[in-house]
């Protein structure tokens, strides 16, 4: 009889027990840990309507990306400059906003800070009919121009603009026409407007204009849209900001690699979408990648906001000096 090799086969029995029971009791207590562990219940501020242009969030939310952080989302829509007030506070811990937007606020004492760049291109334009004959800046002067209101983005690119281009106000005639700069353009009340991007020129070629365009970003580097926090959450909870830009990154990337699947999500997300606003809605969205493309995703541009300071206190927008490395942190892109 054998006995050494009775007793191998008996230890590696007893062993191969003693390995299943450890895995057993580690997968109870990880599933203890998990009903213990509630997610944490983030609000994310929005900044406007549901709209295709924040696909990215969708994306992110249905694939559970946030989920997988730990972290239940709630979308709350609302007006920018209202959010940054609440950011500053800390009523919020996050919003999605414009940079010009993060200058102002941290100029007036707000402790807001940028933690992800989304939209590596300013979407403010100039827009004119090609039949105007608007084909370099300059030809602007002596025409009328329309513009949504005399605050907010649009009239900050719209300044932005001039002061590039060299060209002055007095010499064009600038009218409030609320949010109809496609119909005051197809009515030809206006000569030119200002408008987004995202919107009213594709809007405009889509249903068959010829248009000339000017895009902010090849005259200057606003900074624009991404996601901001506050100074106390980066402080105090910088391990919630890195789980909230590392799930949206995860949605940004999928937009970007999957436009498709992308969209199908966008529109569970915005019912009232029907099949001839969603053939709109599809461009919109591969323009809007357009603007979010960049190596890497997420990070800000130093420069950017270095020139962002200093545009807006030369416009005499900010009456205080702004440190560019207060209004950004690229430490949670990974």
């Amino acid at each position: 009889m054998n006995l050494s090799g009775t007793r191998s086969t008996m230890g590696a029995r007893l062993l191969a027990l003693a390995l299943a029971l450890l895995l057993v009791l580690s997968a109870c207590q990880g599933a203890n840990r998990g009903a213990d562990e509630s997610p944490r219940e983030v609000t994310i501020a929005m900044g406007f309507i549901p709209n295709v242009q924040f696909t990215p969030m969708y994306v992110a939310l249905e694939r559970g990306y946030f989920e997988a952080e730990g972290l239940k989302v709630t979308l709350d829509y609302g007006m920018e400059t209202d959010l940054l007030q609440r950011l500053a506070t800390n009523d919020l811990q996050f919003a999605i906003g414009s940079g010009d937007q993060v200058v102002l606020a941290r100029a007036n004492g707000l402790p807001v800070r940028y933690v992800l760049n989304w939209y590596r291109r300013f979407p403010v334009c100039v827009v004119s009919l090609a039949e105007k004959g608007i084909t370099e800046p300059a030809q602007l002067a002596g025409k009328t121009v329309g513009t949504p209101a005399l605050s907010g983005a649009s009239y900050i690119g719209w300044l932005a603009f001039l002061d590039e281009v060299g060209l002055s106000s007095a010499n064009i005639d600038l009218q409030v026409i609320g949010y109809t700069q496609t119909a005051s353009l197809a009515e030809k009340r206006v000569d030119a407007a200002i408008c987004y991007a995202l919107n009213e020129p594709v809007q405009m070629a889509a249903a068959g204009y010829q248009l000339n365009v000017f895009y902010l970003d090849r005259y200057t580097q606003l900074v624009s849209n991404g996601l901001i926090t506050n100074d106390e959450t980066i402080e105090k909870q910088p391990e919630l900001v890195e789980k909230a830009v590392r799930a949206f990154l995860r949605g940004l990337q999928d937009t970007i690699a999957e436009p498709e699947a992308a969209f199908a999500i966008a529109r569970k997300a915005i019912p009232e979408m029907d099949e001839p606003t969603a053939k709109l809605q599809r461009a919109v969205l591969d323009e809007a990648i357009n603007f979010w493309r960049s190596d890497p995703l997420g990070a800000s541009d130093p420069a950017a906001w270095a020139e962002s300071a200093a545009l807006l206190k030369e416009l005499g927008l900010i009456a205080n000096e702004v440190k560019p490395g207060d209004l950004y942190t690229n430490r949670f892109i990974k």
